[in-house]
């Protein structure tokens, strides 16, 4: 057994089973394990998904939304295990793999017109 497969192995065992299907411009809910001292709670971030990146077990997401009028983003990692579950909230449709142009607007020129299905 050489190196590649043994990271391989080591990848896929880190992997997580029961992931949604989520796309750039899908609105979501990502419900992650935050420490404060020796308690621990999960936190729920809801914004609009900005690029997914990576393969395998290094993938990852960023999700942005506006709080108290201002921009922020998150980066998560997909297989990470304090994200305890993403939840698909709605569906964008989008003709981008990234959506950097969304920085730069704010309010009604930031939404992302749903896709129906």
């Amino acid at each position: 057994m050489n190196a590649q497969e043994v990271i391989k192995n080591i990848e896929n065992e880190q992997l997580k089973e029961s992931l949604p299907e989520i796309n750039v411009g899908d609105t979501v809910k990502v419900h992650a394990k935050i420490k404060e001292g020796n308690r621990e709670r999960i936190q729920v971030f809801e914004g609009t998904v900005l690029k997914i990146q990576g393969g395998s077990n290094r993938a990852t997401f960023t999700v942005r939304k506006f709080s108290n009028g201002v921009g922020v983003e998150k980066t998560w990692p997909m297989h990470s295990p304090i994200v305890e579950k993403i939840e698909v909230v709605r569906h964008g449709k989008v003709r981008r793999a990234k959506l950097n142009y969304l920085r730069g607007r704010v309010g009604k020129r930031a939404k992302v017109k749903e896709a129906i299905k």
